[in-house]
């Protein structure tokens, strides 16, 4: 990913250029800890309407999301199928536990909302960008082809999940707040161990 590309999606600091190759030689690993990023990122999207019902376009919005991300681990697990490959345990993510310690649990209902919506959209660019690294760099041609589409969709997601912040909270203390959580997951990157069995 290009510069102009990180500057699209907000990210202050591009993926590591080892990460690809050591994803490349830990398929059945990267695939699996893929296919519960996909499962997690559904919970999420069901976490947030069961917090805010009174939301009307949040919970519009979400709500297919819900179905494209359940759909998005199947089509992950039957990939992991076709190459006789095997669904491992669910592992930690670092990256998103890390990201967790600075979300505001204190606050209005506002700010908390502002924090979950902002994280969320955070860890889609960070995915998408990801995901183009495999899509370019990867040798399966398939495979390349196969992460350009997650690519497009997380694309999708990063930016509703920043559409949603400003459509619920003044887009002056959402630009503010999303500068510090870019600063956020500038500060955290170089101190997560470069792993090609996990996609963040």
């Amino acid at each position: 990913m290009n510069q102009s590309e990180n500057t699209i999606l907000g990210l202050k600091l591009p993926t590591d250029p080892r990460w690809v190759n050591l994803a490349s030689i830990s398929l059945e690993e990267i695939l699996t800890d893929h296919a519960y990023c996909e499962q997690k990122a559904a919970s999420h999207c069901i976490s947030l309407i069961q917090r805010y019902p009174q939301h009307k376009r949040l919970v519009a919005e979400l709500s297919p999301i819900v179905t494209e991300e359940w759909g998005h681990f199947r089509m992950v697990l039957s990939e992991i199928n076709q190459r006789n490959l095997v669904l491992g345990v669910q592992r930690k993510d670092t990256y998103v536990n890390e990201l967790i310690k600075y979300e505001k649990k204190g606050g209005s209902p506002e700010d908390r909302l502002l924090d979950q919506l902002l994280m969320f959209a955070l860890i889609e660019a960070r995915s998408c960008e990801r995901f183009r690294l495999l899509s370019e760099q990867l040798e399966d041609d398939y495979l390349k082809a196969f992460y350009r589409k997650f690519m497009i969709s997380e694309a999708g997601h990063y930016k509703l999940f920043l559409s949603l912040a400003k459509e619920y909270i003044p887009e002056e203390k959402v630009n503010a707040r999303w500068k510090q959580w870019l600063d956020i997951e500038k500060s955290i990157l170089p101190n997560l161990e470069i792993r090609g069995d996990r996609m963040h």
